[in-house]
């Protein structure tokens, strides 16, 4: 069984006095069942389980009344001894619940009954307003929290990376000494591997048990295909080829020099006007994550966010990677990665701060000064360069030199070496990214 992080939350979620029905979110194939379900059979006596993608039958149930006896009555007849309901003793859980929109209607009604606590899980997509609509969205009686493939950290744990070297990790940034070589190498070794497989709960497991790299592979693009099935099952018929389209060229837009995100390079001549409903789409779907452009180097950055120009990462590494061509994989954990290492890594770094629940920003001057990514970090505006190996940092220093333009003290540099510093620059190992908490 994969750990994941979720499981505290959902604790901390059920320790809440006068919590309120949970409704979990994420892109397909995340994982929120699993977790869900072995929570619930660790912590309540009863769990009452319905799925309305598997059994559509069950949208039934919530078709009339939604006054919770009459739906308890409902269920019992309809489940037998599966449906056990217990003042404080039972949980329901409302699997695929975009698939029944009454359902999600309901848990206003469950939050005023307070008898039993209701869990509803839930594709992006469905939830967030494709497809059917409830009666009304619950506003007020519902705790919706997010969920996302294993981040690298949770992705450590699985390949028996414990907590305390985590901490040893820590210690080390801290007190900006190098991590001990042989650590190193290993935490080397495992962020590439993270690369090529990514954070979908099936393709780690699968890579833990049997380390089959053609397995992962062949996971990593059955989801991306069903990606596209939701293209077809969720999109209006007139913006399917222009998803498709879209999605199909982000390796593209991420191979070039200037990675800001041109709609004109998904299909020659195009426009937003064309295409910007089309990235909306695959955005609400959890499959990439936007990188806003600042227009300055200064807090608060989202005050600073231009919103119409901005680069796009996949949200999963390991799914971006099985979008490119046979072999890539293997390059990758070669070390063999020629011109197109920069948008990898950068990939990989989107991946892991958006998994954090961190805003992408980066910073692009027409001088050709560019940095890649800009955090909030220890209360500072902080710039982070990324070099898959060495390299310099020609804008970063530039930046640095010139604080009464730039408003920058420090910055950090992530690459392929041990943590070192030089003046205000911090330098870090790529795969010390995740340990950039303190915002």
């Amino acid at each position: 069984m994969l750990k994941r992080k979720i499981e505290q939350r959902l604790s901390d979620w059920k320790e809440t006095e006068g919590h309120k029905p949970l409704l979990i979110k994420g892109c397909r194939q995340c994982g929120k069942t699993y977790s869900v379900l072995d929570f619930a059979k660790k912590n309540y006596k009863h769990v009452v389980y319905l799925n309305f993608f598997e059994n559509p039958d069950y949208a039934s149930v919530f078709a009339g009344s939604l006054e919770i006896d009459y739906l308890i009555m409902m269920l019992s007849a309809l489940l037998g001894d599966k449906a056990v309901f217990e003042a404080g003793e039972t949980v329901l859980i409302l699997d695929e619940i975009q698939d029944c929109p009454e359902a999600r209607t309901a848990l206003k009604f469950f939050h005023m009954d307070g008898r039993y606590d209701v869990i509803g899980t839930g594709s992006l997509l469905g939830v967030q307003g494709y497809g059917k609509e409830p009666r009304s969205i619950p506003v007020g009686s519902e705790t919706v929290m997010d969920m996302y493939p294993l981040d690298f950290e949770e992705f450590l744990w699985a390949n028996g990376v414990t907590e305390a070297l985590v901490r040893m990790l820590d210690t080390c940034l801290e007190t900006e000494q190098p991590v001990p070589e042989a650590l190193h190498n290993r935490m080397r070794q495992l962020l590439l591997q993270y690369v090529v497989v990514g954070g979908m709960p099936d393709a780690v497991q699968t890579f833990v048990k049997t380390r089959q790299m053609n397995d992962v592979l062949r996971i990593q693009r059955d989801i991306v295909r069903s990606y596209e099935d939701d293209m077809v099952k969720y999109a209006e018929k007139k913006d399917k080829s222009r998803i498709r389209e879209c999605f199909l060229s982000i390796p593209k837009q991420l191979g070039r020099e200037n990675k800001k995100f041109q709609y004109s390079a998904v299909k020659k001549g195009s426009s937003a006007s064309d295409y910007a409903g089309s990235l909306k789409w695959i955005e609400d779907a959890g499959i990439i994550r936007r990188c806003y452009r600042l227009s300055i180097t200064e807090l608060p950055l989202d005050g600073n966010a231009q919103e119409d120009i901005f680069k796009v990462y996949m949200q999963d590494c390991g799914l971006f990677i099985s979008m490119l061509e046979d072999g890539t994989q293997y390059d990758i954990l070669q070390g063999n990665l020629f011109g197109y290492k920069g948008a990898i890594f950068e990939n990989l770094i989107a991946d892991i701060f958006s998994k954090m629940g961190r805003k992408l920003y980066y910073f692009h001057k027409d001088s050709g000064l560019e940095i890649d990514f800009v955090i909030r970090y220890r209360g500072e505006c902080v710039p982070v360069e990324v070099k898959a190996a060495t390299g310099n940092t020609k804008s970063t220093k530039t930046i640095l030199n010139h604080p009464e333009k730039y408003h920058v003290q420090h910055a950090i540099k992530l690459g392929d070496y041990n943590v070192g510093r030089a003046g205000q620059v911090l330098t870090l190992p790529l795969y010390m990214a995740f340990l950039l908490r303190d915002c």
